[in-house]
């Protein structure tokens, strides 16, 4: 795992290191100018190694396509309550 020293490196150390790591080891490691300073801040993420390419269709869908521009309002109860067509002045 990768783990940020108080002075801003990072050292790679395991889980059962980190586990057993006390405040003195910390002080040694940055005394030692132990680490580096990480560029690439997903370094060793998944991400970086997800190297499949996207494929978007956008045709799939027209924006001419009738039904899509067809559909039923969902305010049909609602119509005989508001009236949207009187001007009224405040």
């Amino acid at each position: 795992m990768l783990y940020q020293l108080p002075n801003g490196k990072v050292i790679y150390i395991s889980i059962e290191d980190y586990l057993d790591l006390t405040d003195e080891d910390i002080q040694m490691f940055m005394s030692m100018d132990c680490g580096e300073y990480v560029r690439n801040p997903f370094k060793g993420s998944a991400v970086e190694s997800n190297t499949k390419e996207k494929y978007y269709d956008f045709e799939f869908l027209s924006q001419d396509d009738e039904l899509l521009n067809n559909i039923s309002s969902d305010d049909d109860p609602f119509d005989d309550i508001i009236d949207l067509s009187d001007n009224t002045e405040i």
